[in-house]
Parts: C-alpha cells; structure tokens; sequence
C-alpha cells in the first residue's frame, strides 16, 4: 500500500463519510458542488447538507471528505486561519506546508496527523487564530 492509500484511509478514519448533518441532524448528500457555487468548481462534488448551508469538499477522484462538515460560521474561521498561516509557507521557500503544519500541531499539542483546518471544529480553530495571530508562533520551524 503507498503512502497516498494510507493518507487517504486515515482520512476516513478520522473523517467518515457524512451522513447527518451536525448543526440540524438533517440528511447530506454527495452531490455537485454546483449546488452551492452555481457551477462546478475543482473536481465538482461534495456533501451537503439537504437543509441548511454546511457543506465539504472531497478529495480529488474519491468521495473522502476534505475535513468536517462545515457552516458558514466554521468556513469563515478556517479562511480566517488560512489567511494568516498560508503566507508562511507560500512565500517563504525555506518551509514547506507540512512543517507549518507541524510547528502548528507542537504548538496546539495535537499530533501532526491530526492538524489540518479542515478537520478543526470551531474551538480547535479559535485556539489556532489566536496561535496565528501572534507573529513569531512560526518560529522554530526546521528548516527543508
């Protein structure tokens, strides 16, 4: 088994695939995700909730969600954190995404494996943002 296989089941070990939704229990769909955009975008599908606005997005070619099922309030907190943790390790050649990803879990106390904005609920995300917030949370992280 190659290490993507693996990811990607470890994925569905921490993430299965939903079928409630969390904020009003109503039933989710694998559907386009045209559904929400009012065309397709990226691979085209994801979960929806069939009642309210929380929605995932799947990982190319597969139905494995792309973290939680998330609202408009925890989608807004995850561009929040994206906003500031994602110019670390775009502009700066020396850190790769995994060790920002890596500081960010020793900061957190959270295994490596389980850090990733998707997966965050919304407490998670608030201690990331004010982690993020602070300007030298990334330091320390070993150099590529």
């Amino acid at each position: 088994m190659n290490c993507e296989m693996r990811k990607m089941i470890n994925m569905i070990n921490i993430y299965p695939i939903p079928t409630s939704c969390p904020y009003c229990s109503s039933s989710v769909v694998f559907t386009s995700n045209a559904a929400i955009y009012g065309k397709e975008y990226g691979n085209g599908r994801c979960y929806k909730c069939t009642s309210c606005d929380a929605y995932v997005g799947v990982h190319t070619g597969t139905d494995i969600p792309l973290g939680r099922l998330a609202n408009r309030e925890l989608r807004e907190l995850k561009k929040k954190c994206h906003a500031l943790f994602d110019p670390i390790w775009k502009l700066n050649q020396n850190i790769k995404r995994e060790q920002a990803y890596g500081r960010l879990a020793n900061v957190l106390g959270i295994p490596h494996a389980e850090c990733h904005f998707g997966w965050f609920d919304k407490e998670m995300l608030h201690k990331a943002l004010e982690i993020l917030q602070q300007p030298s949370w990334h330091k320390g992280i070993s150099w590529r």
